[in-house]
Protein backbone atom coordinates (compact mmCIF):
# COMPACT_ATOMS: atom_id res chain seq x y z
CA UNK A 1 0.00 0.00 0.00
CA UNK A 2 1.88 3.09 -1.23
CA UNK A 3 1.29 6.81 -0.84
CA UNK A 4 0.50 8.15 -4.33
CA UNK A 5 0.90 11.87 -5.00
CA UNK A 6 -0.13 14.01 -7.97
CA UNK A 7 0.10 17.72 -7.17
CA UNK A 8 -0.40 20.62 -9.59
CA UNK A 9 -0.32 24.15 -8.19
CA UNK A 10 0.61 27.70 -9.18
CA UNK A 11 1.72 29.35 -5.95
CA UNK A 12 3.97 27.76 -4.82
CA UNK A 13 4.58 26.10 -8.21
CA UNK A 14 4.16 22.32 -8.08
CA UNK A 15 4.08 19.78 -10.90
CA UNK A 16 4.87 16.79 -8.74
CA UNK A 17 3.89 13.17 -9.37
CA UNK A 18 5.46 10.43 -7.24
CA UNK A 19 4.82 7.27 -5.27
CA UNK A 20 6.09 6.69 -1.74
CA UNK A 21 6.55 2.99 -0.86
CA UNK A 22 4.70 1.84 2.25
CA UNK A 23 6.57 0.91 5.40
CA UNK A 24 9.78 2.68 4.32
CA UNK A 25 11.56 5.88 5.22
CA UNK A 26 11.49 8.05 2.11
CA UNK A 27 13.58 11.22 1.93
CA UNK A 28 12.29 14.20 -0.02
CA UNK A 29 15.53 15.97 -0.97
CA UNK A 30 16.14 19.27 -2.70
CA UNK A 31 17.64 22.72 -2.20
CA UNK A 32 15.92 25.52 -0.31
CA UNK A 33 12.91 26.77 -2.25
CA UNK A 34 12.49 23.55 -4.24
CA UNK A 35 8.97 22.90 -2.91
CA UNK A 36 9.72 20.16 -0.38
CA UNK A 37 7.78 21.72 2.50
CA UNK A 38 4.88 22.62 0.19
CA UNK A 39 4.64 18.99 -0.91
CA UNK A 40 4.65 17.84 2.71
CA UNK A 41 2.00 20.41 3.67
CA UNK A 42 -0.18 19.25 0.76
CA UNK A 43 0.09 15.64 1.97
CA UNK A 44 -0.85 16.82 5.46
CA UNK A 45 -3.89 18.69 4.13
CA UNK A 46 -2.50 22.06 5.20
CA UNK A 47 -2.07 23.33 1.63
CA UNK A 48 -5.00 23.24 -0.77
CA UNK A 49 -3.51 22.81 -4.21
CA UNK A 50 -5.19 23.68 -7.50
CA UNK A 51 -5.39 20.07 -8.66
CA UNK A 52 -4.41 17.06 -6.60
CA UNK A 53 -4.82 13.38 -6.02
CA UNK A 54 -3.37 12.03 -2.79
CA UNK A 55 -4.15 8.47 -1.77
CA UNK A 56 -2.76 5.92 0.64
CA UNK A 57 -3.60 2.68 -1.08
CA UNK A 58 -7.33 2.82 -1.76
CA UNK A 59 -7.89 5.53 0.86
CA UNK A 60 -8.21 8.81 -1.08
CA UNK A 61 -7.37 11.96 0.89
CA UNK A 62 -7.56 14.51 -1.93
CA UNK A 63 -9.03 14.50 -5.43
CA UNK A 64 -11.35 16.57 -7.61
CA UNK A 65 -14.39 15.58 -5.53
CA UNK A 66 -13.24 16.14 -1.96
CA UNK A 67 -10.53 17.33 0.40
CA UNK A 68 -10.06 15.54 3.69
CA UNK A 69 -9.13 17.81 6.59
CA UNK A 70 -5.80 17.32 8.35
CA UNK A 71 -7.42 16.04 11.54
CA UNK A 72 -9.13 13.26 9.57
CA UNK A 73 -6.00 11.99 7.81
CA UNK A 74 -4.05 9.10 9.38
CA UNK A 75 -0.89 11.18 9.63
CA UNK A 76 1.50 12.51 12.23
CA UNK A 77 3.43 15.70 11.54
CA UNK A 78 6.65 17.13 12.96
CA UNK A 79 6.88 20.62 11.42
CA UNK A 80 9.97 22.79 11.21
CA UNK A 81 10.57 24.36 14.62
CA UNK A 82 8.46 21.59 16.24
CA UNK A 83 5.46 23.91 16.98
CA UNK A 84 5.22 22.98 20.65
CA UNK A 85 2.78 25.03 22.71
CA UNK A 86 5.02 27.19 24.95
CA UNK A 87 2.53 27.43 27.83
CA UNK A 88 1.95 23.66 28.07
CA UNK A 89 4.04 20.96 29.71
CA UNK A 90 5.55 18.07 27.78
CA UNK A 91 2.71 15.83 28.92
CA UNK A 92 0.05 18.34 27.86
CA UNK A 93 1.73 19.00 24.50
CA UNK A 94 1.55 15.32 23.63
CA UNK A 95 -2.02 15.07 24.90
CA UNK A 96 -3.15 17.77 22.43
CA UNK A 97 -3.06 15.06 19.75
CA UNK A 98 -5.41 12.88 21.82
CA UNK A 99 -8.34 15.11 22.58
CA UNK A 100 -10.69 12.50 21.10
CA UNK A 101 -9.94 10.20 24.09
CA UNK A 102 -11.17 10.46 27.66
CA UNK A 103 -8.75 11.96 30.18
CA UNK A 104 -7.48 8.68 31.64
CA UNK A 105 -6.80 7.06 28.27
CA UNK A 106 -5.28 10.31 27.04
CA UNK A 107 -2.75 10.37 29.90
CA UNK A 108 -1.92 6.70 29.40
CA UNK A 109 -1.34 6.97 25.66
CA UNK A 110 0.70 10.19 26.04
CA UNK A 111 2.91 8.47 28.62
CA UNK A 112 3.46 5.52 26.26
CA UNK A 113 4.57 7.84 23.45
CA UNK A 114 6.75 9.93 25.76
CA UNK A 115 8.55 6.72 26.77
CA UNK A 116 8.90 5.64 23.11
CA UNK A 117 10.45 9.01 22.25
CA UNK A 118 12.89 8.82 25.20
CA UNK A 119 11.64 11.88 27.10
CA UNK A 120 10.22 10.10 30.15
CA UNK A 121 10.96 12.15 33.25
CA UNK A 122 10.43 15.47 31.46
CA UNK A 123 6.62 15.40 31.56
CA UNK A 124 6.29 18.52 33.74
CA UNK A 125 8.74 20.69 31.84
CA UNK A 126 7.74 23.39 29.40
CA UNK A 127 9.39 23.90 26.00
CA UNK A 128 11.70 26.71 27.18
CA UNK A 129 13.20 24.25 29.68
CA UNK A 130 14.11 21.70 27.00
CA UNK A 131 17.15 21.30 24.78
CA UNK A 132 16.79 21.17 21.00
CA UNK A 133 17.01 17.37 21.01
CA UNK A 134 14.40 17.10 23.76
CA UNK A 135 12.01 19.37 21.85
CA UNK A 136 12.44 17.19 18.76
CA UNK A 137 11.64 14.06 20.78
CA UNK A 138 8.53 15.67 22.31
CA UNK A 139 7.31 16.72 18.84
CA UNK A 140 7.87 13.15 17.64
CA UNK A 141 5.99 11.74 20.64
CA UNK A 142 3.03 13.98 19.79
CA UNK A 143 3.21 12.99 16.11
CA UNK A 144 3.01 9.25 16.84
CA UNK A 145 0.35 9.56 19.53
CA UNK A 146 -2.54 8.71 17.19
CA UNK A 147 -0.70 5.74 15.68
CA UNK A 148 -0.45 7.33 12.22
CA UNK A 149 -0.07 5.31 9.05
CA UNK A 150 2.13 8.06 7.60
CA UNK A 151 4.61 10.14 9.59
CA UNK A 152 5.69 13.46 8.02
CA UNK A 153 8.95 15.02 9.23
CA UNK A 154 9.94 18.49 7.98
CA UNK A 155 13.69 19.10 8.51
CA UNK A 156 13.39 17.55 11.99
CA UNK A 157 17.13 17.56 12.78
CA UNK A 158 18.17 20.96 11.42
CA UNK A 159 18.09 22.76 14.77
CA UNK A 160 20.27 20.36 16.80
CA UNK A 161 24.02 19.91 17.05
CA UNK A 162 25.89 17.13 15.25
CA UNK A 163 26.22 14.71 18.18
CA UNK A 164 22.54 15.09 19.11
CA UNK A 165 21.60 14.62 15.48
CA UNK A 166 23.47 11.30 15.33
CA UNK A 167 21.65 10.04 18.43
CA UNK A 168 18.31 11.11 16.99
CA UNK A 169 19.06 9.24 13.75
CA UNK A 170 19.50 6.04 15.75
CA UNK A 171 16.32 6.69 17.75
CA UNK A 172 14.28 7.34 14.59
CA UNK A 173 15.50 4.11 12.98
CA UNK A 174 14.64 2.16 16.16
CA UNK A 175 11.22 3.78 16.32
CA UNK A 176 10.56 2.97 12.67
CA UNK A 177 11.64 -0.65 13.20
CA UNK A 178 9.16 -0.90 16.06
CA UNK A 179 6.18 0.92 14.49
CA UNK A 180 6.71 0.02 10.82
CA UNK A 181 4.81 3.03 9.50
CA UNK A 182 5.53 5.00 6.34
CA UNK A 183 7.81 7.99 6.97
CA UNK A 184 8.38 10.94 4.64
CA UNK A 185 11.43 12.94 5.69
CA UNK A 186 12.09 16.38 4.19
CA UNK A 187 15.78 17.29 4.17
CA UNK A 188 18.36 19.19 2.13
CA UNK A 189 21.15 17.06 3.63
CA UNK A 190 22.26 14.23 1.32
CA UNK A 191 24.26 12.54 4.10
CA UNK A 192 21.16 12.52 6.29
CA UNK A 193 19.09 11.00 3.49
CA UNK A 194 21.76 8.35 2.87
CA UNK A 195 21.83 7.32 6.53
CA UNK A 196 18.09 7.27 7.19
CA UNK A 197 16.13 6.63 4.01
CA UNK A 198 15.80 3.52 1.87
CA UNK A 199 14.01 5.49 -0.87
CA UNK A 200 14.72 8.96 -2.21
CA UNK A 201 12.72 11.56 -4.14
CA UNK A 202 14.87 14.28 -5.70
CA UNK A 203 12.99 17.58 -6.10
CA UNK A 204 13.75 20.83 -7.92
CA UNK A 205 11.38 23.72 -8.67
CA UNK A 206 8.38 21.69 -7.49
CA UNK A 207 9.10 18.82 -9.91
CA UNK A 208 10.35 15.31 -9.36
CA UNK A 209 13.81 14.93 -10.91
CA UNK A 210 14.44 11.31 -9.93
CA UNK A 211 13.09 8.62 -7.61
CA UNK A 212 14.32 5.24 -6.51
CA UNK A 213 16.35 3.37 -3.91
CA UNK A 214 18.59 5.86 -2.11
CA UNK A 215 21.92 4.30 -3.09
CA UNK A 216 20.89 4.12 -6.74
CA UNK A 217 19.78 7.76 -6.90
CA UNK A 218 22.88 9.03 -5.08
CA UNK A 219 25.30 7.13 -7.31
CA UNK A 220 23.52 7.11 -10.68
CA UNK A 221 21.90 10.48 -11.45
CA UNK A 222 19.43 10.41 -14.31
CA UNK A 223 20.51 13.69 -15.91
CA UNK A 224 22.79 16.66 -15.39
CA UNK A 225 20.27 18.52 -13.23
CA UNK A 226 20.19 15.56 -10.83
CA UNK A 227 23.98 15.32 -10.91
CA UNK A 228 24.29 19.00 -9.98
CA UNK A 229 21.77 18.65 -7.18
CA UNK A 230 23.69 15.63 -5.88
CA UNK A 231 26.89 17.72 -5.98
CA UNK A 232 28.67 15.39 -8.40
CA UNK A 233 31.52 17.49 -9.87
CA UNK A 234 32.72 15.09 -12.57
CA UNK A 235 30.40 15.74 -15.52
CA UNK A 236 31.97 15.77 -18.99
CA UNK A 237 31.19 15.85 -22.71
CA UNK A 238 31.98 12.83 -24.88
CA UNK A 239 31.08 11.34 -28.23
CA UNK A 240 29.80 7.81 -28.72
CA UNK A 241 32.12 5.56 -30.72
CA UNK A 242 30.93 2.49 -32.59
CA UNK A 243 31.25 -0.72 -30.56
CA UNK A 244 31.11 -4.27 -31.83
CA UNK A 245 27.65 -5.86 -31.96
CA UNK A 246 26.44 -6.90 -28.52
CA UNK A 247 29.14 -4.90 -26.69
CA UNK A 248 28.64 -1.87 -24.42
CA UNK A 249 29.05 1.59 -25.99
CA UNK A 250 32.42 3.31 -26.24
CA UNK A 251 32.89 6.94 -25.21
CA UNK A 252 35.51 9.09 -26.89
CA UNK A 253 36.71 11.61 -24.32
CA UNK A 254 39.48 13.56 -25.98
CA UNK A 255 42.18 10.99 -26.77
CA UNK A 256 40.68 8.47 -24.36
CA UNK A 257 38.25 5.73 -25.37
CA UNK A 258 36.18 4.55 -22.41
CA UNK A 259 33.92 1.53 -22.20
CA UNK A 260 30.59 2.21 -20.48
CA UNK A 261 27.40 0.36 -19.57
CA UNK A 262 24.16 1.75 -21.00
CA UNK A 263 20.56 0.67 -20.57
CA UNK A 264 19.63 2.07 -23.98
CA UNK A 265 21.38 1.95 -27.35
CA UNK A 266 23.66 4.93 -27.98
CA UNK A 267 24.12 5.68 -31.71
CA UNK A 268 27.69 6.11 -32.95
CA UNK A 269 28.68 9.76 -33.27
CA UNK A 270 26.11 10.98 -30.76
CA UNK A 271 27.18 13.72 -28.35
CA UNK A 272 26.44 12.96 -24.74
CA UNK A 273 27.25 13.90 -21.16
CA UNK A 274 28.63 11.42 -18.66
CA UNK A 275 29.49 11.48 -14.97
CA UNK A 276 31.57 9.58 -12.46
CA UNK A 277 31.69 9.96 -8.68
CA UNK A 278 35.02 11.15 -7.23
CA UNK A 279 35.07 8.01 -5.05
CA UNK A 280 34.90 5.90 -8.22
CA UNK A 281 38.03 7.47 -9.71
CA UNK A 282 40.47 4.74 -8.66
CA UNK A 283 44.19 5.36 -8.32
CA UNK A 284 46.25 2.63 -9.99
CA UNK A 285 49.39 1.64 -8.11
CA UNK A 286 52.55 1.89 -10.16
CA UNK A 287 53.48 -1.72 -9.33
CA UNK A 288 50.02 -3.17 -10.07
CA UNK A 289 49.55 -5.35 -13.19
CA UNK A 290 47.29 -3.49 -15.62
CA UNK A 291 46.27 -6.01 -18.23
CA UNK A 292 42.91 -6.70 -16.56
CA UNK A 293 42.09 -3.06 -15.73
CA UNK A 294 39.67 -1.10 -17.92
CA UNK A 295 39.43 2.54 -18.90
CA UNK A 296 42.89 3.62 -17.77
CA UNK A 297 43.49 7.38 -17.92
CA UNK A 298 46.90 9.01 -17.46
CA UNK A 299 46.77 12.39 -15.74
CA UNK A 300 48.76 15.08 -13.99
CA UNK A 301 47.83 16.02 -10.43
CA UNK A 302 46.75 19.66 -10.45
CA UNK A 303 45.78 20.17 -6.80
CA UNK A 304 45.45 18.20 -3.57
CA UNK A 305 43.38 19.10 -0.50
CA UNK A 306 43.36 17.03 2.71
CA UNK A 307 40.09 16.87 4.66
CA UNK A 308 40.82 14.89 7.80
CA UNK A 309 41.09 11.20 6.98
CA UNK A 310 40.09 11.84 3.35
CA UNK A 311 41.62 13.85 0.55
CA UNK A 312 40.52 15.32 -2.76
CA UNK A 313 42.81 15.44 -5.77
CA UNK A 314 42.07 17.29 -9.02
CA UNK A 315 43.62 15.72 -12.09
CA UNK A 316 44.30 17.06 -15.61
CA UNK A 317 43.71 14.08 -17.93
CA UNK A 318 46.26 13.63 -20.70
CA UNK A 319 45.15 15.49 -23.82
CA UNK A 320 42.37 17.37 -21.99
CA UNK A 321 44.05 20.48 -20.51
CA UNK A 322 40.74 22.24 -19.85
CA UNK A 323 39.16 19.38 -17.87
CA UNK A 324 39.62 18.60 -14.19
CA UNK A 325 38.73 15.15 -12.89
CA UNK A 326 38.14 15.02 -9.13
CA UNK A 327 39.28 11.95 -7.18
CA UNK A 328 38.45 11.12 -3.55
CA UNK A 329 40.89 8.89 -1.70
CA UNK A 330 42.18 8.19 1.82
CA UNK A 331 44.59 10.89 2.98
CA UNK A 332 47.21 8.25 3.83
CA UNK A 333 47.28 7.25 0.14
CA UNK A 334 48.72 10.66 -0.76
CA UNK A 335 51.99 9.78 0.96
CA UNK A 336 51.94 6.05 0.20
CA UNK A 337 51.60 6.68 -3.54
CA UNK A 338 53.31 10.11 -3.79
CA UNK A 339 50.16 11.90 -4.93
CA UNK A 340 51.04 15.61 -4.98
CA UNK A 341 50.69 18.58 -7.31
CA UNK A 342 52.65 17.95 -10.49
CA UNK A 343 52.84 14.17 -10.06
CA UNK A 344 51.94 11.85 -12.94
CA UNK A 345 49.29 9.25 -12.06
CA UNK A 346 47.08 6.68 -13.72
CA UNK A 347 43.46 6.17 -12.71
CA UNK A 348 40.91 3.50 -13.55
CA UNK A 349 37.32 4.40 -14.45
CA UNK A 350 35.33 1.18 -14.30
CA UNK A 351 32.67 0.84 -16.97
CA UNK A 352 29.96 0.10 -14.40
CA UNK A 353 30.76 3.38 -12.60
CA UNK A 354 30.36 5.63 -15.64
CA UNK A 355 26.88 7.15 -15.76
CA UNK A 356 25.49 8.22 -19.12
CA UNK A 357 23.23 11.21 -18.49
CA UNK A 358 19.93 11.74 -20.24
CA UNK A 359 19.37 15.08 -21.92
CA UNK A 360 17.11 17.04 -19.57
CA UNK A 361 14.46 17.46 -22.26
CA UNK A 362 14.32 13.73 -23.03
CA UNK A 363 12.09 12.77 -20.12
CA UNK A 364 8.38 12.49 -20.58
Amino acid sequence: MSLALALHHDGPPLEFVAEVPAGCITALVGPSGSGKTSILRAVAGLLRVRRARIAFGDDVWDDAQHHRETRDRPIGLVPQGYALFPHLTVQSNVETALLHLDAARRRQRASECIALAHVAGLERRRPHELSGGQKQRVALARAIARDPKVLLLDEPFSAVDRSTRKRLYVELRRLHARLGNTIVLVTHDLDEAAQLASHLLLVRHGRLLQAGPTTEVLTRPRDEAAARLLDIPNVFDARADAARAGEPPLLRWGPHVLRAVASAKVPAGASLRWAVLPSNVLLVRADKPRQHLENLVDATVDEVIELGAEALAWLRPRGLPDERLQMRLPARALRTHSVRAGAEVTVCLRAADLVLLEAEGDRA
